[in-house]
Order: structure tokens, then sequence, then C-alpha cells
């Protein structure tokens, strides 16, 4: 947990900052606090090594009066929430394109996170935590630190907490204990990107366990979204994690394809396969028809020979 601060850097005039203070449990023992604190020191040290265009910059941290603190790159513009609200209240959805234009830079940003070594989890992706500048770039923040896994666990650095309900997996609901990994971020991304398509919050995932049903397809509320990038989506959000890509870079894959909007902007989505083709009833008549007429093309054609 933390408050975020707008700051000037007293040192470059005219550069602003963000200053996150990181809280801690003021219940936890003098042992653990001590532990906690380390903690905070080793994981600082790692924010500051990264570095990537969508990601923000920590420049320094420091401790004053027993309180931790981060120094970061002030990101200018807003939200993809307040964005997917403004549409909403337009009665609009914000379009597929631009959202898979924001997921394609965020795709960048986590395959950066997950190829470090030791690997980088942020675990609270979420539509407020991915900002979109004046010029179009993505930047996934407010990074807060957490913890190092235990040694017998899957080796990760874990970023943030335990999560926003809307967009956690169930295997992050054990807190410090749960055995996260890079599909608990492959799940918060695609949740998110079902909220920006649908402008509906995803059903959280314990919901979802105990009412397998009750996740409304994303065409069913928004029928203008693509049979790709529904069945992308609904794979990045299944409950269990092996029923997930196995990779971010398997996820992108299955989203965009080959469809690069960095690179060219205007092109056009990726035709739908055939497994697209046959997962939407209009098209899958209009298949059967088209087949329907080469059949009966050839079977008149044999029959004058």
């Amino acid at each position: 947990m933390g408050s975020v601060y707008l700051a000037d850097d007293l040192l470059l005039d005219g550069r602003l900052c963000a200053l996150k203070e990181i809280f801690h449990d003021p219940n936890l023992s003098e042992e653990t606090l001590k532990q906690a604190r380390e903690q905070f020191f080793r994981e600082a040290t790692i924010l500051a090594r990264l570095d990537h265009p969508n990601l923000p910059k920590v420049s320094d941290f420091f401790s004053s009066d027993g309180r931790d603190f981060l120094v970061m790159d002030y990101i200018p513009g807003k939200d993809l929430r307040a964005l997917m609200v403004e549409a909403r209240q337009k009665g609009e959805f914000l379009p597929e394109r631009e959202v898979l234009s924001w997921a394609s830079q965020l795709c960048d940003a986590l395959k950066y996170l997950h190829s470090l070594d030791p690997p980088v989890l942020h675990r609270d992706i979420k539509p407020s935590n991915i900002k979109v500048t004046p010029n179009g770039l993505i930047k996934l923040v407010d990074f807060g630190l957490v913890k190092l896994m235990a040694p017998d666990e899957l080796t990760v650095t874990i970023l943030q907490g335990r999560g926003t309900a809307l967009y956690t997996p169930l295997e992050q609901y054990g807190g410090d204990s749960g055995h996260t990994d890079v599909q608990s971020d492959i799940y918060a991304f695609g949740a998110s990107l079902y909220h920006l398509l649908t402008g509906t919050p995803p059903v959280e995932a314990r919901e979802r366990f105990l009412n397998p049903e009750s996740l409304v397809p994303i065409q069913d509320i928004n029928p203008d979204i693509s049979n790709r990038t529904q069945r992308a989506v609904a794979w990045g959000m299944n409950l269990h994690p092996a029923d997930r890509p196995d990779s971010i870079e398997i996820f992108q894959r299955a989203l965009l394809g080959d469809w690069n909007p960095a690179n060219i902007p205007g092109q056009r989505l990726p035709n739908p396969g055939m497994k697209d083709l046959f997962t939407s009833s209009v098209e899958t008549r209009l298949a059967l028809v088209v087949v329907g007429l080469i059949l009966l093309s050839l079977i008149i054609t044999l029959t004058h020979f």
C-alpha cells in the first residue's frame, strides 16, 4: 500500500516527479518490519534498473523518519479507466483498434519484465494503472513493492500487492503465500482488456469459480468485437493457470497475429482463421451456403459429362 504525490525536483529545475510513499503494516513485529524494509531496498534497486519505454523510470529511493519512498517519472495523460468511463458516458465503446494498439504496447512492457532474471511480475495490472501520454505512449504505472518469492518457489520478483479483485486470478488470493507466475499477469491483462472492450467490469474470479457461466462473452455486450479478440481474451482469463497462454508472447500472437499497430497503424486487423469463422453463427451459415453452392456446382458439372 502507499500514496503517490506530485513533487518538484529541486536539483533539476522544472522537472516533475511522482513520489510514492510505501506504507508498512503497523502491526508487524520489529523483526518482520526490519525484513520488510530490507526487502524494500532490495526491490527498489531492481526497480531502478528497469529501462523500457512503456515503464516509468525509478530515479531514486530513500527513507525518512522511518518511512520509505520511491522517486519515479511523472507520467502526464489519462489512465485507460478514465477514457473508458468517458466513452461509456457518451453511450459508446472504446474502438477495438485503439484498445489493441494499447495492448500491443503493454505486451512489449510485460515481455521485458518477464524476460528479466529473475522475472519481474506486476500483479496489479488494471485500466487505472495504465496511462496513455499525450503522444499516445502507454505506460504501466503504480509499481509498489511486496516481496521476493521464497527460494523453493518459482523465483520471481513481485511488484505490487494482492491486486484488485476484478482483475485478480484465483491463485493470487493466497496473498503473499499464493503461487504466482507470469500467467497471473496474463489473467489481469485479459480481464483489463475485457473491461476496456465492453465497458463492463469482469466478474471476479472467485465468483466465476462458484458460477462458471457468470462471465458474459464479450460479443454479447459489444457485438462489434472480432472473434479473434474475444477468443484471445477468454483464453487469457481462464481460471486455471495451465489453461492460459504460457507466455505474453503467445498471448500477443493470439490477440494480434502479425498486426503491428506501432509500425503500420492503418493496417487491417488480422483476418479470421477457420476457428474464428466457425465461432460466429452468422458466418457459419454463410460458410455453409458457400460450401453448398460449390458442391451443387460440382454435381451439376459432373452430370454434364
